[in-house]
C-alpha cells in the first residue's frame, strides 16, 4: 500500500520537528509533500528543504494529491483548521492540546464522524520510555499494588516561545505540558476519577499559568500528584511511585533510578532508633539491610507501532487507533475541571 501524502499546516518548532524527526523515520508510511505557514521566513526554510510551499490554506485543501494534514499551529486555531480539513476530505493529525475546550473538540468529532475521515491527536508522550517503565510497574506489580503516583516535569526557563504566554492562543503550562502528564495518567489508571484539586502558579506575571499542582484521587483508591513547574532550579524526580511492597523512583528522561522493595527474608531485625535533629526516631529510621532489596528498574517495553505507523494502519487498514478520541476527550474534561478547581 502506498504512503500517505501529508501537508503540514504550521511549520514552526513542532511542525518542523514532525517533518524532520518523527515523519522522517516513517518514509514507508508517510510522505511529506509540502507545508503551509503564514511566516515568510518559515516558507523559505521549507522551500530550501525541498518541500512544496503552499500559499494558502485553500491551496492545501484543494490539492487532491494530499490525503492528510498535520495541524501544528497555536492552540486556538486547531478547531477551525481541523473542521475545514475534514470537510475537504482530508484525514487529520492534530497537535496537542487538541482544542481549547471540550465543546470545541465535540464539534470536531461530529464532523469527523459525518465525513468518515480519520482524526487523531498526537499524544506522543505515551511512547516515552520513562512512562513505559511506570506502566510496567503499575501493570506487573513489581512493587506491589501501587497506591500513589507522583509525576512531574520541572525546569527554570519560564514559559517558552511567544504565543504560549497568551491566554487567547491557549498558552500556559496546564495546556502545554499538563495535557501530556494527564494523558499518561488516564491512559495508565483504569478507574474513574473520584476527586480533583488544583493550584495554578502565576509567579512570572503572565496572564497564563507558569505551572500547576493537581491532586487526583481515583475510585480504586489510587492517588496521583501531577506537577509542572518552570521556576524550579532544583528538580524533583520525574516519577516517584509507592506500592504496598516497595518504592520506585525515576529521576529523569535518562532513566536513572531504582526500586527498593520489601525483602521476603524472615526474622528481620526491627529498626533501631536514630538521632534526628534534637530527638530520636524509630519510625523514620532506615530499615535494616536485611529488610529491603535494591533493584534496577525494569526495561521499557518496545511498543510495536509508532504513532504514525498506527495512523497509517488506521487509515489504510481500519485498525484501532492507539490514541482514541474518547481518551483525548477525557483529558480535556479533566483539564477543564482543574481550571475550575483553581478558580474556587
Amino acid at each position: 500500500m502506498p504512503a500517505i501524502n501529508f501537508a503540514v499546516i504550521g511549520y514552526g518548532g513542532m511542525g518542523s520537528y514532525h517533518v524532520q524527526t518523527i515523519m522522517a523515520k516513517e518514509k514507508l508510511q508517510i510522505n511529506v509533500v509540502g507545508t503551509y505557514d503564514i511566516s515568510e521566513e518559515r516558507q523559505e526554510v521549507s522551500k530550501q528543504q525541498g518541500y512544496k510551499v503552499y500559499q494558502s490554506l485553500e491551496e492545501v485543501l484543494t490539492d487532491d494529491s494530499i490525503e492528510a494534514v498535520l495541524i501544528a499551529t497555536p492552540n486556538d486555531s486547531h478547531k477551525e483548521l481541523a473542521i475545514r480539513a475534514l470537510c475537504a476530505g482530508k484525514h487529520v493529525v492534530c497537535e496537542k492540546p487538541v482544542t481549547m475546550t471540550v465543546a470545541e473538540l465535540d464539534e470536531v468529532l461530529v464532523v469527523a464522524k459525518e465525513t468518515g475521515n480519520v482524526f487523531m491527536v498526537h499524544q506522543n508522550r505515551r511512547w516515552d520510555p520513562d512512562f513505559l517503565i511506570a506502566k510496567e510497574l503499575y501493570k506487573k506489580g513489581q512493587i506491589g499494588d501501587i497506591f500513589q503516583i507522583e509525576s512531574r516535569v520541572q525546569g527554570a526557563n519560564g514559559i517558552p516561545g511567544d504565543w504560549r504566554h497568551e491566554k487567547s492562543h491557549g498558552g500556559g503550562m496546564l495546556l502545554d505540558w499538563g495535557v501530556h502528564l494527564l494523558d499518561q495518567l488516564l491512559f495508565l489508571v483504569d478507574s474513574p476519577i473520584k476527586n480533583v484539586s488544583a493550584d495554578l502558579s502565576f509567579i512570572l506575571g503572565d496572564e497564563v499559568d507558569d505551572g500547576f499542582i493537581s491532586y487526583i484521587t481515583f475510585e480504586n483508591g489510587l492517588k496521583a500528584l501531577i506537577e509542572v513547574g518552570t521556576t524550579n532550579y532544583i528538580k524533583l524526580p520525574r516519577w516517584y511511585i509507592k506500592g504496598t511492597e516497595g518504592t520506585a523512583v525515576i529521576h529523569d528522561w535518562d532513566l536513572i533510578g531504582e526500586m527498593v522493595v520489601e525483602s521476603d527474608k524472615k526474622n528481620i531485625q526491627a529498626p533501631k532508633p536514630i538521632q534526628a535533629g534534637v530527638g530520636l526516631t524509630k519510625t523514620m529510621a532506615p530499615p535494616s539491610e536485611e529488610a529491603t532489596d535494591k533493584l534496577a528498574l525494569p526495561l521499557a517495553p518496545v511498543e510495536p507501532n509508532s504513532f504514525y505507523q498506527n495512523f497509517y494502519q488506521v487509515v489504510r487498514e481500519k485498525a484501532e487507533p492507539i490514541v482514541k478520541n474518547e481518551e483525548v476527550r477525557a483529558v480535556m474534561i479533566l483539564i477543564e475541571e482543574i481550571f475550575k478547581k483553581h478558580k474556587k
